[in-house]
Parts: structure tokens; C-alpha cells; sequence
């Protein structure tokens, strides 16, 4: 068999295997107004990041859930952050330039969002979000600032 053949014979089995065989996995009815498409898996997933540049800085990210994002970038030194996660569908992100900033986050429930960010020295931002839905944005441009949010729903 001369190879032009060969491969021509190959290619008409491949495609003719293939949609001889394919069968409808799914009755149509599931398609139509009020159909149950089944349950789809619950998100899955926990992803830290943590970047450290300078000297004697801390940092600690504790997740327990699903679908969680912790981040932390801390750029200076004598720096302390800490995200505490647990629930599903949470984000948190801090970052810090400077010396001698401490934050916290802190998040239970579901589909929270919460940043701190820190650039100047000295600083302590700390957020408490406990329930479903909650947004909070903290950003410390100085030396010596302190703030405390709490978020219940």
C-alpha cells in the first residue's frame, strides 16, 4: 500500500469512527424551560500568595472553605499581616510598604471582600467581616495611622 493511501485510509476511519459513535449524553427535555440541569460541583480551591521584601517582616494566611484567595505583599521591614479565612467564595489582599505596619483581616461566611493596604509606617488596619456580601476597602498614605472595621450581616 503506497503511503499517500496509508494515510488518506487513516484519516477517513478516524472521522468516520468518531461521529458514527457519538451519542446524545443528555435528553433534550433537560434544555426546555424549567429543566434540571443536575447539581454542578461546588467550587473548589484555596490559593495564598505571599511576597516579602525587606527584613523582619510577618506573615500568615489560614484558609478553611472553598474558593478562597489570600494575598499578602509586604515591602519594608518590622511588617506583621494575617488573613483568616473560613467559608466559601472569600477574598482578602494586603499590602504593605514602609515599616512597622500591622494589619489583619478576618473573614467568616460567604462572598466577602476586604483589602488593606499600607504605605507609610507605623500603621494598624484591622477588618471583621462575618456573613454573606460584605465589601471594605482600608488605605493608611502616612505614619501613625490606626483604624478598626466590623462587618456583620
Amino acid at each position: 500500500m503506497k503511503k499517500p493511501t496509508a494515510a488518506l485510509l487513516c484519516v477517513f476511519l478516524l472521522c468516520t469512527s468518531a461521529g458514527v459513535r457519538a451519542d446524545d449524553l443528555m435528553e433534550n427535555d433537560d434544555l426546555g424551560p424549567g429543566g434540571d440541569l443536575g447539581e454542578l460541583p461546588p467550587p473548589v480551591g484555596q490559593h495564598a500568595l505571599i511576597d516579602q521584601n525587606g527584613q523582619a517582616n510577618i506573615a500568615l494566611v489560614q484558609q478553611n472553605g472553598q474558593s478562597l484567595l489570600g494575598q499578602i505583599v509586604q515591602s519594608g521591614s518590622n511588617q506583621e499581616a494575617y488573613i483568616l479565612q473560613q467559608g466559601s467564595d472569600l477574598m482578602a489582599l494586603i499590602n504593605q510598604q514602609g515599616s512597622g505596619n500591622a494589619a489583619s483581616i478576618t473573614q467568616t461566611g460567604s462572598h466577602n471582600r476586604a483589602q488593606i493596604s499600607q504605605n507609610g509606617n507605623n500603621n494598624d488596619a484591622n477588618i471583621v467581616q462575618a456573613g454573606t456580601g460584605q465589601q471594605s476597602a482600608v488605605t493608611q498614605a502616612g505614619n501613625g495611622m490606626s483604624v478598626s472595621v466590623t462587618q456583620y450581616r
